[in-house]
């Protein structure tokens, strides 16, 4: 169940769509077909045209750490006082020239580890090739999968680490890479939009 905040907001961006809707039904003159479709609810199917637009333009824009991770996952890390700093984003020392690593912490609060981080960035099929051999020679453990190549720190030597023991987690996708402080860290990643 959402909090009250984010039913509240919803109440609002409904609100603000229903009174948009009357505005645009009111400025043209309305057949009784139309005051029928929108009454019975059918303009839903022509809302998510406008929708599409943006979603395409997202997945040719750059992440940034707020559309990274689910925006429940910000708004979650947002009440607690949390903010992010973006950062490159490395394997080894290979800095990905179209790579982003967030850090979310409590930046204005005491020192400490309470924090998390997300990374994604776009790599060549050699490139990765070449950073997970060197992550496995550096004692890195390497886990094929359906979902890529995962390649994570070896267990007892992670600082933390999720409920199955894994810590800091790459996952090697087609032409892509994901990183999280665990391997579960990796599910909260959204990046690329659908």
């Amino acid at each position: 169940m959402f909090p009250p905040r984010h039913r509240l907001g919803a109440a609002l961006v409904l609100a603000l769509f229903a009174g948009a809707g009357v505005t645009a039904c009111a400025a043209q003159p309305a057949p009784a077909p139309q005051v029928t479709e929108t009454t019975a609810g059918t303009p839903t199917a022509s809302a998510p045209e406008p929708s599409a637009t943006p979603t395409q333009d997202a997945a040719a824009e750059d992440p940034t750490c707020e559309t990274l991770i689910g925006p429940e996952i910000v708004a979650d890390f947002e009440s607690v006082g949390w903010t992010s700093q973006a950062e490159e984003l490395y394997i080894g020392d290979r800095m990905l020239d179209e790579g982003l690593q967030c850090v979310w912490a409590d930046f204005e609060g005491p020192a400490g580890d309470h924090l998390q981080m997300f990374g994604w960035g776009r790599i060549s099929a050699d490139d990765a090739s070449e950073s997970q051999a060197w992550l496995v020679s550096q004692g890195w453990i390497r886990e094929d999968s359906d979902s890529g190549v995962y390649i994570t720190t070896p267990k007892g030597t992670a600082i933390v680490v999720d409920d199955d023991g894994y810590g800091m987690t790459y996952l090697f996708g087609d032409g892509w890479v994901k990183f999280a402080d665990t391997k579960q860290g990796i599910l909260l990643i959204e990046w690329p939009k659908p």
